[in-house]
């Protein structure tokens, strides 16, 4: 799976597609719903059932990241399944803080 910045994908069991924004620092296999995702151009509509240790789903305009490999994606349409890397579940990136204005 190469998962380079700007990569498209989509998952095979829900209606999420994502973009990569930081490729991971290791090799390993970028997962929604439990299910390992497929490049975007794949024409095979989703099928299959999501894992419900997976199924908190993806949410449009949310970036994602995996903090033990650095990898970041974000979110381009929701879907029911969530983000995964090598089986660990990925959390919502928090917004930066604001500098303070003295």
């Amino acid at each position: 799976m190469d998962l380079r910045p700007g990569s498209r994908w989509k998952s095979a069991v829900c209606d999420a597609q994502l973009v990569v924004v930081r490729p991971p620092s290791s090799a390993g296999e970028l997962q929604c719903g439990g299910v390992a995702v497929v490049p975007i151009d794949d024409m095979k509509a989703p099928t299959g059932a999501i894992d419900p240790a997976f199924a908190d789903g993806v949410v449009i305009g949310k970036r994602y990241v995996d903090e033990a490999s650095g990898l970041e994606v974000l979110g381009a349409k929701a879907g029911a399944g969530s983000l995964a890397f090598n089986g660990v579940a990925m959390a919502i990136k928090g917004a930066k803080p604001l500098p303070a204005s003295d």
